[in-house]
């Protein structure tokens, strides 16, 4: 009898459910690795600098560097596992990103602290692999549901993640690094177990590697005319909204002196408020004033809170002015709406593959030019002293949508 039980729970545990559950929590060990670190980011960087300056430039480049290094992998990792299937390639990127975490949280270097980012970023691009493992073991009856779980997934770790950073933090800048590599390992275990495959040997193909450029998305930008006006929307809501975890940290440490436990619980608001827009909101709000009024009011709705988080003088504004701009959040799913009903069925994969492009480059792109415009506009207190300009930069590039959305006006 006993040495049944084993065997029982063991087949039990190798079925999809359980490799759902698997693909749930890695993607919010995901999103809790990239939140963890966040809040005590800037304590890590000044182990190397005594230069804030430094340490806002040196922010911008590991930010910057970890969405580059996913733009690059994506596609790479999304083969490899067409090849040699989707089980092997999480385990293997989920047993190096806690290796990588350890590396980060001991790194004697510089230098060596980037070399780890560079290898977070390339085992954080399982996120591709996580999706295709869903899209093999879902069927119509249960897709959006599969999905649905997986875009929590994304909200329930950004929301823990800086929370549990936070407070980690107070015990000192490393120790975010060592609990984001337990869950990695403590999560390949787990999947090492349970985690059935779900690609078929037969259903494998050889890798193709004329096909993981990742510029090939963006190129597809330029053969859609008739969306260029809504992509350009798209990619500028995108690079003003990566304004916030590109300079939040740096910022609020700067201007209200927050600990790191005070930045964490705050970006953890941040994505309650965001899941309850675009959850809860969205459903209400675009349904009464249309999709293309959503984006409208939403672009010059985001710029006037971009501005407002800018002139802030007083941490408590922040909580007020997230409350109250989280209403216009409902325009990020009301212009995917908008874009994807202008391309056909058969063209919806090459155009979410281009929304996910143009997402990652606005992640590339929006810390450097943040954490650089706070370097220099904070270099000298006694000379031209402006914290907030990132956030005035946002509330340009919002402008700059809205100016788009205005000429766009459907007929």
């Amino acid at each position: 009898m006993t040495s049944l039980c084993p065997s029982i729970i063991f087949e039990f545990m190798k079925n999809a459910k359980a490799g759902i559950v698997f693909i749930f929590i890695t993607v919010v060990l995901d999103m809790i690795g990239i939140g963890l670190i966040i809040p005590s980011l800037p304590d890590i960087m000044r182990r190397f600098t005594s230069s804030e300056t430094s340490v806002s430039e040196y922010f911008g480049y590991f930010v910057s560097l970890y969405a580059l290094m996913q733009f690059v992998a994506s596609p790479l990792l999304g083969a490899l596992s067409d090849r040699w299937g989707r089980r092997s390639i999480l385990l293997v990127s989920l047993f190096i990103a806690g290796l990588d975490y350890l590396l980060m949280a001991f790194a004697p270097t510089l230098e060596l602290l980037f070399i780890g980012r560079v290898i977070s970023g390339l085992t954080g691009a399982n996120i591709t692999v996580a999706m295709a493992y869903i899209a093999d073991v879902s069927d119509d009856s249960n897709r959006s549901a599969n999905f649905g779980k997986i875009g929590a997934a994304f909200g329930l770790g950004f929301i823990i993640g800086p929370a549990i950073g936070g407070l980690l933090g107070h015990l000192g800048p490393e120790y975010p690094f060592i609990a984001a590599a337990g869950m990695n390992l403590l999560n390949f275990l787990f999947g090492y177990f349970i985690l059935p495959e779900s690609l078929p040997a037969e259903k494998r193909r050889k890798v193709d590697f004329r096909k993981t450029n990742p510029l090939n998305s963006l190129q597809r930008i330029f053969k859609a005319q008739h969306l260029l006006p809504l992509l350009f929307i798209y990619f500028l809501f995108q690079l003003a909204g990566q304004t916030h975890p590109s300079i939040w940290t740096l910022y609020t440490e700067t201007r209200f002196g927050w600990t790191t436990a005070q930045v964490g619980f705050s970006l953890a608001v941040v994505g309650v408020l965001s899941a309850l827009s675009q959850g809860w909101l969205t459903g209400i709000v675009v349904p009464r004033i249309g999709e293309y009024k959503a984006v409208l009011y939403g672009s010059f709705g985001y710029a006037v809170a971009f501005f407002l988080f800018g002139w802030a003088h007083e941490g408590w504004m922040m909580y007020a002015i997230l409350a109250v701009s989280s209403i216009f959040w409902v325009s990020m799913p009301a212009l995917q709406s908008l874009v994807t009903h202008q391309a056909p069925p058969e063209e919806q994969g090459e155009l979410q593959g281009t929304l996910v492009s143009l997402t990652s480059l606005a992640a590339i792109i929006n810390p450097l030019v943040a954490t650089k415009l706070f370097a220099i506009f904070t270099a000298n207190k006694e000379g031209l002293y402006i914290p907030g300009a990132p956030y005035y930069f946002g509330a340009l590039v919002c402008v700059a949508s809205g100016v788009i959305a205005v000429r766009q006006k459907p007929t």
